[in-house]
């Protein structure tokens, strides 16, 4: 088949809004919607008014006229019952159920005439129900009898930027930052303004501008200048900007003698300015903290606690609604078990935060890894409002080029139940505050764009964008729905193009696991850059910083023994969790290296022995890997040549360092146990010492 010839770069995301192309439906669509009807203005809908606009007269190829006056049949009537007066005469079922960012959208009669309803109680909520019904049309789904109602699940939904104000991105690998700092205040890029579309498309309604690893200078009078700019370009769509905090700042650049929290010149610093920052942005979100966790500064520089340093800043932003989101990603040289520190640290300041902190916790207690069972902080601090922080960016998973679709990684974890309060007792309902009747809460995801055409690097990585927004609004939606909307949306709605594609994504981010962490192993990367297998690391400054601490691999077994005879990371988790953890019969397969050091010859539930279970789960996430380039590759012709040979392209390096993880690591741990890789799978093609002597100085994602 001969590949089409128009061209698409991926700029448009998943807002492409091309024409449709199935007839029937085309004409559909255009008998239900005579015109848009928007009684009032502000700034927010008027973007709400251009969105609906350019969506209806890309995806309908024709002109759907803005409407004035009263209504007619098949009007498209949007508003809040506030600015609108015909919204305000409608008793709209499951309106009065909608919080701020909520809307409903019904097939209603509007003064006799049918009509089709978009109101929400705040121009933000009319915007996103845009959105969707947009994406109603996008993926071809019927229009004539809705009713539709829906508010967020989690209030605050964010992306975290590891942007440094030099423009490098920490773990990016898309390009440099999109914030163009030497050009700020006075140049505003037009990108931004598309980067806020996508992010409220999503209803993604919080973007935190700086790295975690922090430097204070964003907070000088200069640069706030720039980052006001920003916040009110992003204003209108619903985003609040917020900023990483350096704790050590009143030294760095309020020339204080110490960052002590409980000094009063340091608490009065930061409350000077905190007032500074909101007399810039009335709106400002808050700080995000990373402190006292690889080599930042923080309050355990001075004895004093990790709620001690919230609470500090809480009591400035307070005033002012604003939060503090303070990482609880922390470990240290003396912990018998990086597992463990986190729950260590944290549980006993459980109810000393302040009502305004967020402690901000990892999916899993290591670090990202392609797998790892969820943290077990949620669900162990009750008095606590906890929020989810996910990697949207791949640094464990393939970085820049591989296809790995993380919802199915995100599903795992806001799915796992906690016990904490009995059975049911999810992550997702932990984060979402309604285990513990939090009100306050949000999540987090660390943000995967940047300067390249495309935003994400690969055309697929902006799956996980999406897929992070849409779970952020609604953790209830399946993976598999969210990858159907995304296909349809970005490509096309044809079946022969959507199912096949689809597949290939759901079964994407296990190929990962199987070809670079199989059954529990974690933490093999390369050094720093964390790039391609490395299980040998050895021998460094302090020993969580070696990959042998992880697998622990000996001519007897391999694994880490987190059991009750090992480090006991199990008892941190409710007893039903740590019962089945303890129990290496009873742990989930997925999970059995991660908590139990298993000699070589056991039998795992295949029949298989360790042994030759590892090597089948190496050789499978090749296999895997192999079948998506012929799926791809029989897709051909079905959609533009650029993004068609692109994907083609970063598939065939995947197959390659599929390959190479496979062989790397089957070369190392062959060397403890000593068996022969079984005939019918592929031999290794280099020697371990080969594997061991690549060296990579670009060093992508630092």
């Amino acid at each position: 088949m001969t590949s089409q010839a128009w061209a698409e770069d991926g700029y448009d995301l998943w807002l492409r809004y091309q024409p449709i192309t199935d007839t029937e439906a085309l004409e559909t669509y255009r008998d239900a919607i005579s015109g848009v009807l928007i009684e009032s203005d502000s700034p927010t809908l008027d973007i709400a008014r251009e969105e609906i606009s350019r969506g209806l007269n890309g995806l309908l190829g024709s002109n759907v006229p803005m409407l004035s006056g009263a209504p007619e049949d098949g009007a498209l009537i949007i508003g809040t019952p506030q600015g609108s007066e015909m919204i305000a005469e409608l008793d709209l079922e499951g309106f009065d159920q909608i919080n701020d960012d909520g809307f409903v959208i019904h097939s209603t009669s509007v003064r006799g005439e049918p009509a089709t309803v978009i109101a929400a109680n705040t121009d933000q909520g009319v915007l996103y129900g845009v959105y969707h019904f947009l994406r109603l049309i996008q993926t071809q789904q019927p229009i004539d009898d809705l009713a539709l109602v829906q508010s967020p699940r989690i209030e605050r939904r964010v992306l975290n930027h590891w942007d440094n104000l030099d423009r490098t991105v920490e773990r990016g690998y898309a390009g440099f930052s999109l914030w163009e700092w030497h050009k700020l205040p006075d140049y505003l890029n037009p990108r931004y303004i598309d980067y806020a579309r996508a992010n409220a498309s999503l209803g993604i309604n919080g973007t935190v501008l700086t790295n975690v690893n922090a430097d204070a200078t964003v907070l000088m009078p200069r640069y706030l200048d720039k980052v006001k700019a920003l916040a009110d370009l992003f204003r209108p769509y619903g985003i609040r900007v917020y900023l990483t905090a350096r704790f050590s700042a009143p030294m760095e650049i309020g020339g204080l003698e110490t960052a002590d929290p409980l000094d009063p010149d340091v608490r009065a610093w930061w409350q000077s300015k905190v007032d500074e920052i909101y007399e810039r942005i009335p709106d400002f979100g808050g700080f995000l903290v990373k402190a006292n966790s690889e080599g930042q500064p923080g309050p355990g520089d001075y004895d004093r606690s990790h709620a001690e340093g919230a609470n500090m800043l809480a009591d400035a932003v307070a005033p002012h609604d604003g939060i503090i989101m303070w990482r609880a990603f922390v470990y240290s040289p003396v912990a018998d078990d990086r597992h463990k520190q986190a729950y260590d640290e944290f549980v006993p300041l459980d109810g000393d935060f302040r009502d305004n902190v967020l402690v901000q916790v990892k999916n899993g207690p290591i670090d990202f890894q392609p797998r790892e069972p969820f943290n077990p902080l949620f669900g162990a601090m009750p008095s606590t409002s906890l929020m989810m922080e996910f990697q949207i960016t791949k640094e464990y998973l393939g970085q820049g080029t591989h296809l790995a679709y993380l919802a199915p990684l995100f599903k795992e974890a806001l799915d796992a139940d906690t016990y904490a309060q009995g059975e049911g007792s999810t992550v997702a309902k932990v984060i979402d505050g309604s285990l513990s009747g939090d009100t306050l809460t949000a999540i987090a995801g660390v943000a995967n764009t940047g300067t390249d055409r495309n935003w994400t690097g690969s055309h697929f990585n902006q799956a996980n964008w999406y897929a992070y927004g849409r779970l952020a609004w609604n953790h209830d939606l399946s993976a598999e729905a969210i990858a159907d909307e995304w296909v349809r949306m970005t490509y096309t709605n044809d079946p022969d193009f959507v199912e096949p594609v689809k597949a290939m994504m759901m079964g994407s981010r296990e190929a990962v696991v199987d070809y670079m962490t199989p059954l529990g192993l974690h933490h093999l990367m390369g050094e720093s850059h964390h790039y391609g297998p490395a299980p040998w690391i050895a021998d460094r400054e302090r020993e969580d910083w070696t990959n042998v601490y992880y697998h622990r691999a000996t001519r007897d077994g391999v694994g880490f023994d987190r059991t009750s005879e090992g480090t006991n990371a199990v008892g941190q988790y409710a007893p039903p969790v740590q019962e089945m953890f303890e129990d290496v019969d009873r742990t989930p397969e997925k999970y059995l290296l991660w908590f139990h050091h298993v000699p070589w010859d056991h039998e795992v539930s295949s029949g298989r022995t360790l042994w030759d279970e590892l090597v089948y789960r190496y050789n499978r996430g090749v296999e895997y890997v192999r079948d998506m380039r012929d799926t791809w590759a029989s897709l051909e012709g079905m959609i533009d040549e650029q993004r068609y040979r692109d994907t083609e392209a970063y598939l065939e390096i995947q197959e390659k360092e599929a390959i190479w993880w496979r062989d790397a690591s089957l070369s190392y741990f062959q060397t403890f146990f000593g068996q022969e890789i079984p005939e019918e799978y592929e031999l290794p093609a280099h020697t371990l010492e080969y594997y061991q002597s690549l060296k990579f100085p670009f060093a992508p994602g630092i």
